[in-house]
C-alpha cells in the first residue's frame, strides 16, 4: 500500500490499472444505497475507527485518491486505518495484469476489459456486512434487497450528520446479537433470514466466526467448506463472500442470476445459459472467475 499522510487529508496511490469513474458507476447503481453517497464526482463514506466515526470524502485527482475529512482531521493512527480500509474497499492489492492478459484472449471478456479497463471489484471489507447483504439478497429482486438493507441499517446502525446529510454505518454484529427475530420480522425480513442473520451475529460475538479465522485457511475449498457450514449460507452466498470480502479471485458464484443475464445479453442467446454451459464458457477464466463475473455484472448497467 502506497499512501502519503498530509494530516488534513491523505493521498492513496493506486496501481495503474485503476479507473475511479468506473468504480463510481458500480457504487452508484442504486439510488437506495445507504452506506455511501456520491456527489460531484466524489464518494462520501463513513468508517468506524476504534470507537469513533470518521466521515471520508474520496475523490480522484492526478493519479491518486484524495481522502479528505470534512468534520476534522483525525489522529495519524486513525488516518492509517482509513487508508487501509479504502485500499481494501477498492481491491487495490490485486494485481490485475494476469486477468487482463487472460481476458484479452477470451472471446466473451475481451470487449468488456477494453470497455471497463481499470474497474476493480468493489469489496465489502467487513465480514458481517458481506454475509448479511448476501443473505438479504437471496431469492428477492435487487430493489427489495436494497429496501431491506436500508431499513436494517437505519434501525440498527450508527450515523453521523454533516451539513444536513446523514451518513450511516452498517450495524455491528455485537448489536445484532442482542436483538430478536421479531425485531427483524417487523422490517419485513422472513423468519428464516432473521434467524440466519442473528445466528451469524452470535457466532461472531462468541469468536467462533471471524474474517481472520477464514483467511487462515489458505485453500479455496477449505474456506468454502467453512462458509457452507454456516446456517443460511449456500454455494452462491459462500462464493459471493469469498469474492467481495475475502478477495479470492477464483470465487465463482456460478448460479448468479445477474451473471446468467449478462451472458445471455452478450452472446445474444434466446434463453439464460444453464450452469453447465457457463462452466464451459469459463474454462479459460481459471484463477480469475471473480473478476470475470464482476465485469459481466458491470455490463448490465449500460
Amino acid at each position: 500500500m502506497y499512501w502519503i499522510d498530509h494530516e488534513s487529508f491523505i493521498e492513496i496511490y493506486p496501481p495503474k490499472e485503476f479507473n475511479f469513474e468506473e468504480c463510481l458507476i458500480f457504487l452508484g447503481r442504486s439510488n437506495m444505497e445507504v452506506l455511501h453517497q456520491i456527489k460531484g464526482g466524489s464518494v462520501y463514506k463513513l468508517i468506524k475507527v476504534d470507537e469513533s466515526l470518521v466521515l471520508c470524502k474520496i475523490s480522484f485527482l492526478h493519479n491518486c485518491l484524495k481522502v479528505e475529512f470534512p468534520i476534522s482531521p483525525k489522529s495519524k493512527s486513525s488516518r492509517k486505518i482509513v487508508a487501509e480500509y479504502i485500499w481494501e474497499w477498492f481491491d487495490l492489492e490485486q494485481d490485475l495484469g494476469g486477468f487482463y492478459r487472460m481476458a484479452s484472449k477470451d472471446k466473451i471478456l475481451r470487449t468488456l476489459v477494453h470497455k471497463y479497463y481499470g474497474l476493480r471489484i468493489m469489496c465489502i471489507p467487513d465480514l458481517f456486512e458481506a454475509l448479511v447483504w448476501a443473505i438479504i439478497g437471496q431469492q428477492i429482486n435487487l430493489t427489495f434487497a436494497y429496501t431491506l438493507k436500508k431499513r436494517f441499517v437505519e434501525q440498527f446502525g450508527e450515523s453521523l450528520t454533516f451539513e444536513g446529510e446523514t451518513s450511516w454505518l452498517f450495524p455491528s454484529f455485537e448489536k445484532i446479537a442482542s436483538i430478536s427475530v421479531e425485531d427483524l420480522r417487523v422490517l419485513q425480513f422472513t423468519e428464516r433470514k432473521a434467524e440466519y442473520i442473528i445466528s451469524i451475529a452470535n457466532a461472531m460475538a462468541n469468536g467462533e466466526l471471524s474474517k481472520e479465522l477464514l483467511l487462515q485457511k489458505k485453500d479455496y475449498q477449505q474456506i468454502q467448506k467453512s462458509l457452507l457450514m454456516i446456517r443460511g449460507v449456500g454455494a452462491w452466498t459462500a462464493d459471493y463472500v469469498m469474492m467481495k470480502c475475502l478477495h479470492h479471485p477464483s470465487a465463482f458464484p456460478v448460479a448468479d442470476v445477474g451473471l446468467h443475464n449478462a451472458l445471455k445479453n452478450l452472446l445474444g442467446l434466446e434463453r439464460k445459459p444453464p450452469v453447465e454451459e457457463i462452466k464451459e464458457y469459463a474454462v479459460n477464466w481459471e484463477g480469475w472467475q471473480a473478476y470475470a463475473t464482476f465485469y459481466l455484472w458491470r455490463s448490465l448497467y449500460d
